[in-house]
């Protein structure tokens, strides 16, 4: 029975991915300094030993990696708007956290390491798909941090042998994502305002596309990846995604369909920092893992503002 920790696991996808692991019957230590987790999130989880500590002390860190086998980082500080009015934040909660849990991975003989990247790291470069040849551009301090983080996860496997992959997240919605802070997801944010009758903010002119992927198929990649032959992928970067995508005036529609909305939605001027449109190229994720998406966007919607709706 291997045994894995999640960073993050108190979070959005990485209690996703723990809840996975623990019906696996995997052994899970799940660490999460809370700043954005919530202890709510950890109700079903009571089989993983959990740790309150903060990745940014290194002797937290020392403690989570201490006879594990894989680890799955999810753990950051998500958000390009926060991450352009306070970029020494996102740059301490992704990058100095990532370079102390890559070194206590190394001293602690852990094996392999699978990096929550984002395809923020392309910027907002007019040739689509994205696929993992092109030269990164990113444009905010969250994007910059992410990339920085891919390159200690390469060095690391180059000098010191640990098995790292990165797997690049297109857009991530589902289940248990927070739509209560101004930096949350635009999919969360839409269906909690729309379900409470509320309207929903369009930053832009709606025209903007994103490839949307459900959490199912995010944790779905990580498991592949974390049983892929060491000789395929480790130092390897992937995209993780649909391969599809929609506009933000699309998925209003279709939003006003699953909720029962009936009111027009707002719009305001773009946000700094965000791009235009992201589509990915998961050829690669395919090849080298098996990938392949199990939910589609229609799909992933309808369960997720079930979800909401039940009152979660």
């Amino acid at each position: 029975m291997a045994r894995c920790l999640v960073t993050g696991a108190a979070g959005f996808i990485g209690r996703s991915i723990a809840a996975e692991l623990l019906t696996r019957g995997e052994s899970v230590r799940g660490i999460d300094n809370l700043l954005t987790g919530k202890r709510e999130n950890l109700a079903g989880l009571e089989a993983m030993e959990f740790l309150a500590a903060d990745l940014t002390d290194p002797a937290a860190c020392a403690r989570a990696c201490a006879g594990v086998d894989t680890i799955f980082h999810e753990a950051a500080l998500a958000s390009v708007p926060r991450s352009v009015q306070d970029p020494l934040s996102s740059n301490r909660n992704c990058v100095d956290a990532t370079l102390n849990l890559l070194l206590a991975a190394r001293d602690a003989g852990v094996r392999r390491i699978i990096y929550a990247g984002s395809s923020s790291a392309y910027g907002d470069t007019p040739t689509l798909p994205k696929h993992e040849e092109m030269t990164p551009n990113p444009i905010s301090p969250y994007a910059a941090a992410k990339l920085a983080c891919e390159h200690y996860m390469r060095s690391f496997a180059r000098l010191y042998g640990l098995e790292t992959v990165v797997l690049r997240y297109f857009n991530v919605f589902g289940p248990y994502q927070d739509p209560g802070s101004p930096y949350s997801g635009v999919l969360a944010v839409f269906c909690q305002r729309m379900l409470a009758g509320e309207q929903p903010t369009i930053y832009g002119d709606g025209l903007q596309s994103r490839d949307f992927t459900y959490i199912d198929n995010v944790v779905e990649a990580n498991l592949l990846s974390a049983a892929a032959p060491a000789d395929k992928i480790t130092g390897r970067v992937m995209n993780v995604a649909t391969g599809t995508r929609i506009t933000l005036n699309e998925t209003f529609a279709i939003l006003r369909e699953l909720t029962g909305y009936r009111g027009e939605a707002a719009y305001a001027p773009p946000r700094t920092g965000d791009i235009h449109d992201s589509l990915a190229d998961i050829r690669l994720a395919r090849e080298l893992l098996g990938y392949q998406p199990c939910v589609d966007f229609r799909e992933g919607l309808r369960r997720t503002v079930d979800w909401y709706r039940k009152g979660a």
